[in-house]
C-alpha cells in the first residue's frame, strides 16, 4: 500500500529535533580524551530549552484581505536577521511577519533563498544582535539517536518534545530524516536539535495515517541555499503567482493564483458550502453572450466551474461539475435556504478527473449549458441579479482553469467526430468484454482522441447506471425503515418499544445494522444489572443501582469533545462506545429501567438538554442528568441549564414527560442539525421524510422539507408539501408567503 504523507500545514511550530553527531570517520579516529570533552557538551533538556527558545520564532503569513492566513515556525540562523523555515510555511506571494520569543515583531524584507523541491526557505528581517542556533552536520545523524523538538504545536508556544531518529528515507530522489515523535498539523519549519543544541533539520512532513511518524528536511540542504541564495525582495515576492487585479476580483476568500496561463484555487472559501468566486473585470456583452473555461478538479466531491449573472456579492448563477454530474444553480443569498439547484444531471460528454470545457450561453430569458461542446442543460431563466461573470469553487476541492473566454460567441474547441466514426468506435467498444484490450487499443488508435472520448463517455454511462441502481436500493431500504417505524410507534404508549424505534433511527443510515444483536445486548445488560439487585429492592435502590451500573461501572458518558458526531445519535454506537448525546443516553437509561422493573422513569424534553425524570408515589419527582454521569439535579439547577443553553427561562410545561414518538422525532431533528452543519442536503431530506412519516401534522417540518425539495428541484414534492400547508393553515406559518411560493411553481 502506498504511504500517505501530508505537509504539516502552517499553524504554529512543534518541532522534532534530531541529534547530530560527528562524521563516521571522525567518530572512529577521535581520541578518548577528545570524546570525553565532547560528551561533556551534551546538555539536559531543561538547559537546551532555555538556550534554544530565544532562537525559535513564530512566522505568520497573511491573505490578500489582510487577515492572518497561516502560522508556522522558524529558527534564527544568523545574528543579522536570517531565519530558516519551510517554503509552505511562508506561502508564495504572501506578506510575512516574524515574532521573536520576547514578543518583538518584524516584517520580512526579502526571501533570501528558497527551494520548492526541498520545501525550504530563508527569510530576512531588519534586526541585529539576534541569537542564532548553530547548524549541525545532518549527514552524520545515526539511526536511534535521541532528538529534541521545540516549538508551538497547535499554538502552544515553546513546547518541548523528545523522540529519536527512526531511519533515512528517499522521497522522489530527496533524502528525508524519518522521526519517531508525535507531530501536529501546523508544525512545519521548526528546528531539529541534537542534545548539544545544534540544528539538523526542519520538520516538513507528517504521516496521514499515524501520529508518531514524521519527516524532516536535512539541514545540509539548507547550507546549499546559504552558499547560493536566490534573493527576492518582498515587493517582487508578493507578485509571484498572483492573479492580475486588472483582470480578476476574488470574493469569499480561498487561495486563487495564476501561473503559466492557468488559474488555480485551493482551500475552502468563506461562503456557504466553502463557496469562493473569482469574477472577471472584462466588460460583459449585451445578451446573448457566451462564457467558457476548461477546468479540472482534483476531487469530484467538490465543485468548480463558471459563474454568470453575478452582482459581485452573494447573488449569481453557477454551472459546474460536482460528484460526477453537472449542476446549474442559483444563489440568492448567503445561506443554504437561498441556494437552488435548477438542474442536476449526468452527461456522457463529461470526463471525471480530466480537463473538461464548460460553456454557458446567456440569452434574454434562457440559459444553455454545454460540456465539451455537448448541450447538457437548458433552462428558462431571466432573474439575473447582475452582469458579472467568472469562476467559482466549492468545498475542499482544488481546481485548475485554463482558456477562459467571454464573447458574443465562443467557437467550439474542435470539430466533433462524424456519425460514421462514432458508430465505428462504438462497435469496437461493444467488444470490450470479449476482446483483449491490447487488440482494441490498436484499432482505436486510428482516431485516439475520439476513441478516448467515446470510451470515457461509455464508462460514465455505466457509472451513472450503477449510481442510479444504488440510489434505488437506498430508497427501498429507507422506505422499509419508514414502514417498520410506523408499525413500532403504533398503539398505546406503554406498548411502544422505544429501544427498537431508536435502533431503526440508526438503521436509516446503516442498513447493515443487526437489530437483533443489539436487542440481545441490552437484554444482557439488564440481566447483569438484575442479578446485582436485592430480591425486594425498592425504587430508590433500583435507581441507584442503574446509575452506578451505567456511569460508574461501565463508564457511559456524555460526548463533549465530539458532540456533533452522528455516532452520538445512533443508539447502537452509543452502546459500543459508551458515549452519546443527552437524548440517546436517556433512551438507554429509560429502556434499562423498564427491563429491571423500575417504574416511573420517563424522558424529560428540556430545551437543548434532554434529561430523565423519576417519579414515585412516595417522593417528589427527581431530575437526572444522564449527560453528566446520572447526576441528580434540582429544579433550580435545571433552570440554570436551560437558561445557559437557550437564554430563555424554564417553563412548567417543559417539565412534562416526552412521549416515545416525541423522543424519536427529537433524535431525528438532532441528525438533521448535524447533516445541515455538514451541508449534506440529501441526508437532511431523508431524516425529514421519516419525521413526517411519524408526525405528518408537523407544519414547521412540512415547510422545512418543502424548502429542501425546492433546492433539489423536486418541484412536485415541494408543491405537495406547500399544498398541505395551504389546506391545513397551521398557526405560526406565513400563509401569504406559502401561497405566493406555491403560485410561482
Amino acid at each position: 500500500m502506498k504511504a500517505k504523507f501530508i505537509f504539516c500545514l502552517p499553524l504554529l511550530v512543534l518541532w522534532v529535533a534530531i541529534p547530530g553527531s560527528d562524521s563516521l570517520a571522525a567518530e572512529k579516529n577521535r581520541s578518548p580524551a577528545k570524546a570525553k570533552a565532547e560528551k561533556s557538551t551534551t546538555q539536559s533538556v531543561e538547559a537546551l530549552t532555555e538556550r534554544a527558545r530565544q532562537s525559535v520564532v513564530v512566522i505568520s503569513h497573511f491573505g490578500r484581505d489582510g487577515k492572518e492566513d497561516g502560522i508556522g515556525a522558524g529558527v534564527i540562523i544568523s545574528s543579522n536577521g536570517l531565519i530558516a523555515t519551510c517554503l509552505h510555511v511562508i506561502g508564495e506571494a504572501r506578506p510575512i511577519k516574524v515574532q521573536l520569543q520576547d514578543g518583538q515583531k518584524f516584517d520580512v524584507t526579502e526571501v533570501y533563498a528558497w527551494d520548492r523541491k526541498m520545501d525550504l526557505a530563508i527569510i530576512k528581517v531588519q534586526a541585529d544582535n539576534l541569537v542564532p542556533l548553530p547548524l549541525g552536520d545532518s549527514d552524520a545523524l545515526k539511526q536511534g539517536a535521541s532528538v529534541l523538538a521545540m516549538g508551538n504545536p497547535l499554538g502552544l508556544k515553546h513546547s518541548v518534545v523528545q523522540g529519536l531518529v527512526s531511519a533515512r528515507r528517499d522521497f522522489d530522489g530527496m533524502e528525508m530524516i524519518q522521526l519517531a515523535i508525535p507531530i501536529e498539523p501546523g508544525n512545519s519549519g521548526g528546528p531539529l536539535l541534537d542534545m548539544e543544541g545544534r540544528v539538523h533539520g526542519l520538520l516538513t512532513l507528517k504521516s496521514a495515517i499515524t501520529a508518531n511518524l514524521g519527516f524532516a528536511t536535512p539541514v545540509n540542504a539548507l547550507k546549499n541555499l546559504l552558499k547560493k541564495p536566490n534573493t527576492v525582495p518582498m515587493n517582487r515576492w508578493l507578485t509571484i503567482g498572483t492573479l492580475n487585479s486588472r483582470d480578476w476580483t476574488t470574493i469569499f476568500g480561498a487561495r486563487w493564483g495564476q501561473k503559466a496561463g492557468r488559474i488555480t484555487v485551493e482551500t475552502p472559501g468563506s461562503g456557504f458550502g466553502g463557496r469562493s468566486l473569482c469574477l472577471s473585470t472584462k466588460k460583459v456583452p449585451e445578451v446573448p453572450y457566451e462564457i467558457a473555461v476548461t477546468v479540472k478538479l482534483d476531487d469530484e466531491a467538490g465543485a468548480a466551474g463558471l459563474v454568470f449573472g453575478a452582482d459581485g456579492s452573494d447573488k449569481h448563477y453557477g454551472f459546474y461539475p460536482s460528484g460526477g454530474q453537472l449542476r446549474l444553480t442559483r444563489f440568492d443569498g448567503p445561506s443554504v435556504f437561498s441556494w437552488s439547484i435548477l438542474s442536476q444531471k449526468s452527461s456522457p460528454a463529461y470526463r471525471p478527473g480530466d480537463w473538461n470545457t464548460l460553456k454557458v450561453r446567456v440569452e434574454k430569458d434562457k440559459v444553455l449549458c454545454f460540456v465539451n461542446d455537448v448541450l447538457s442543460v437548458e433552462a428558462q431563466e431571466d432573474n439575473f441579479a447582475g452582469a458579472q461573470v467568472g469562476l467559482a469553487k466549492f468545498r475542499e476541492t482544488r481546481a485548475e482553469f485554463k482558456n477562459f473566454q467571454l464573447a458574443k460567441r465562443v467557437e467550439p474547441a474542435a470539430k466533433p467526430p462524424s456519425d460514421d466514426l462514432k458508430k465505428e468506435i462504438a462497435a469496437e467498444l461493444d467488444q470490450f468484454a470479449s476482446k483483449p484490450a491490447s487488440d482494441l487499443v490498436k484499432v482505436l488508435q486510428k482516431n485516439p482522441e475520439a476513441s478516448a472520448t467515446a470510451a470515457a463517455e461509455r464508462a460514465i454511462k455505466l457509472e451513472n447506471e450503477a449510481a442510479q441502481l444504488r440510489k434505488l436500493a437506498s430508497t427501498v431500504r429507507h422506505q422499509a425503515v419508514q414502514n417498520e417505524m410506523a408499525k413500532v410507534l403504533q398503539g398505546a404508549e406503554d406498548k411502544i418499544d422505544l429501544f427498537h424505534a431508536a435502533l431503526l433511527v440508526a438503521k436509516l443510515d446503516n442498513p447493515e445494522l443487526d437489530v437483533a444483536a443489539y436487542r440481545q445486548a441490552i437484554d444482557d445488560m439488564s440481566g447483569e444489572l438484575k442479578s446485582k439487585l436485592p430480591k425486594k429492592a425498592d425504587g430508590q435502590v433500583r435507581l441507584k443501582a442503574l446509575v452506578d451500573y451505567l456511569f460508574t461501572e461501565n463508564g457511559f458518558h456524555g460526548s463533549r469533545s465530539d458532540y456533533y458526531n452522528r455516532a452520538n445519535s445512533y443508539i447502537n454506537q452509543v452502546m459500543d462506545d459508551r458515549e452519546g448525546l443527552p437524548i440517546t443516553l436517556s433512551v438507554l437509561f429509560i429502556e434499562l429501567a423498564r427491563r429491571i422493573d423500575l417504574e416511573g422513569v420517563t424522558g424529560l424534553p428540556l430545551p437543548a438538554h434532554f434529561m430523565v425524570q423519576y417519579s414515585s408515589k412516595d417522593a417528589e419527582a427527581q431530575l437526572i442528568d444522564v449527560f453528566d454521569g446520572g447526576k441528580m439535579i434540582t429544579r433550580s439547577e435545571a433552570e440554570e441549564i436551560v437558561l445557559e443553553n437557550t437564554g430563555e427561562p424554564l417553563r412548567d410545561q417543559q417539565l412534562k414527560s416526552a412521549t416515545k414518538k416525541e423522543i424519536i422525532v427529537r433524535m431525528l431533528h438532532n441528525l438533521t442539525s448535524v447533516a445541515e452543519r455538514s451541508e449534506t442536503g440529501t441526508d437532511t431530506q431523508r431524516y425529514m421524510d421519516l419525521i413526517l412519516a411519524i408526525a405528518p401534522e408537523s407544519a414547521q417540518d412540512r415547510l422545512h422539507r418543502a424548502r429542501l425539495r425546492l433546492q433539489a428541484r423536486d418541484i412536485p414534492g415541494a408543491k405537495q408539501d406547500l399544498r398541505w400547508l395551504l389546506d391545513h393553515e397551521p398557526r405560526g406559518i406565513d400563509m401569504d408567503r406559502v401561497a405566493e411560493l406555491y403560485q410561482t411553481l
